[in-house]
């Protein structure tokens, strides 16, 4: 076949292995019975009923809205109310000490795309640890740049400082600047958590490196599964880690809409700087807004209008956080009778504190999942391991689970 496409695109295919195993699984559903099948695939919110989840206070400011507000264009940064009120969806009391800019995004992703093209030069490693959301190195490859990594934990299940410290230095030795990511509350995919002192020590960390080696470095949190890491307040202590920001070393915050507002659909997002200096601040500001307009140019108004009018009026605010609040505890205990089940039977794990989705470590993880879906059980093999996803199992489906996956992985590894 003759190619038409440049060379930077060639070969290039949008192979998701998560949708195409939620696609098994729904084929499945489909021919055998909804009921017979455990779906543990998707990053979305489903009820012990089998319903996609929308928070009722959300859906009803986001439909209440004038019609002005569905099909007006919004600036390109974002809509001001927006970007001042997404910093207190974001930090809450816990909000950093330095100069702070926010920029709207396409969701999540946006921000990470924005983040790898205008803080790395191309050719260059992008650093975060061997567990990840599979669509980093996606943007990574995308932007001509590649996604490299440091194992997560120690042999002792602790945040492994030590070996993220090893890896920066590595690639400050060839590279200008260095954009570590870290996923964190509520890790996807394992659902650990890095406390107030690991991001101390790694704030720490960067500044003392790039002043020895007089480089820079990008800290570069998504914070996506923010809103069910844990109690709201305890879970954002970590911000004040960014406290007074070392002078080279920037962090970029990003926030989304998806998980906290259940509208994953509309794709909205805020990246939010937390800056050492004005100039920096506003440098961030203006480079990114740039992409936006290079990319998609402006997103969605009502999406933004939603958070703001939440975010201005407690008694909206407090409806949100009580229907957060019981779809947290639903999650959890989906994950407690898992965790304590999987103890039981032996099966490792990667200590899970909070979030959407837990992680098995295992070899030849695909094969264990072709096995599972013997017993109608549709999980994500990811790097390192099997990714479940505790958001979109009902309880009812939970009990046993573990055993059975247990099993199938000493059939296949013997």
């Amino acid at each position: 076949m003759k190619s038409f496409a440049a060379i930077q695109a060639k070969g290039k295919s949008a192979e998701d292995n998560i949708f195409a195993a939620n696609a098994l699984a729904v084929a499945d559903a489909a021919k055998t019975g909804a009921d017979k099948v455990t779906n543990g695939t998707i990053g979305a919110m489903i009820d012990d009923g089998g319903k996609l989840v929308a928070l009722p206070t959300v859906l009803k400011v986001f439909k209440s809205l004038p019609d002005e507000d569905y099909v007006a264009y919004a600036p390109i940064a974002g809509m001001p109310g927006f970007l001042d009120k997404v910093q207190d969806a974001c930090f809450g009391a816990r909000k950093p000490k330095g100069y702070i800019k926010a920029v709207a995004t396409a969701g999540g992703t946006g921000g990470i795309h924005h983040a790898i093209w205008n803080y790395t030069e191309p050719g260059d490693e992008v650093l975060t640890a061997d567990w990840f959301w599979g669509a980093y190195s996606v943007l990574c490859k995308d932007l001509g740049r590649k996604l490299t990594n440091y194992k997560m934990l120690t042999d002792g299940e602790q945040f492994n400082l030590p070996a993220l410290e090893k890896k920066v230095r590595e690639l400050l030795s060839r590279q200008n600047s260095v954009l570590v990511i870290i996923n964190t509350p509520a890790h996807n995919p394992t659902g650990y958590g890095l406390s107030r002192a690991d991001m101390e020590g790694v704030v720490t960390m960067l500044g003392n490196v790039t002043e020895e080696t007089g480089r820079q470095a990008v800290l570069f949190l998504d914070v996506a599964y923010l809103d069910y890491g844990g109690d709201k307040e305890e879970v954002r202590e970590v911000f004040h880690a960014l406290d007074n920001m070392p002078d080279r070393v920037l962090a970029v915050v990003q926030y989304s809409m998806s998980k906290g507002f259940t509208m994953y659909g509309q794709r909205v997002g805020a990246m939010i700087c937390v800056a050492n200096t004005p100039e920096a601040a506003q440098e961030f500001f203006d480079v990114n807004q740039y992409s936006s307009r290079a990319t998609w140019s402006n997103i969605n108004r009502p999406a933004m209008k939603t958070l703001e009018i939440v975010y201005s009026d407690p008694e909206l605010l407090k409806a949100v956080e009580a229907e957060r609040s019981h779809y947290y505890n639903m999650i959890k205990a989906r994950a407690d009778v898992f965790v304590k089940e999987a103890r039981a039977c032996g099966l490792p794990m990667i200590p899970y504190l909070a979030g959407f989705f837990l992680s098995i470590p295992c070899e030849k993880n695909q094969e264990i999942c072709d096995k599972l879906h013997e017993d109608h059980i549709y999980l994500v093999p990811q790097a390192g391991g099997i990714r479940i996803a505790m958001c979109s199992v009902p309880l009812s489906k939970i009990p046993g689970l573990a055993g059975k996956i247990k099993r199938a992985m000493d059939a296949v590894l013997g």
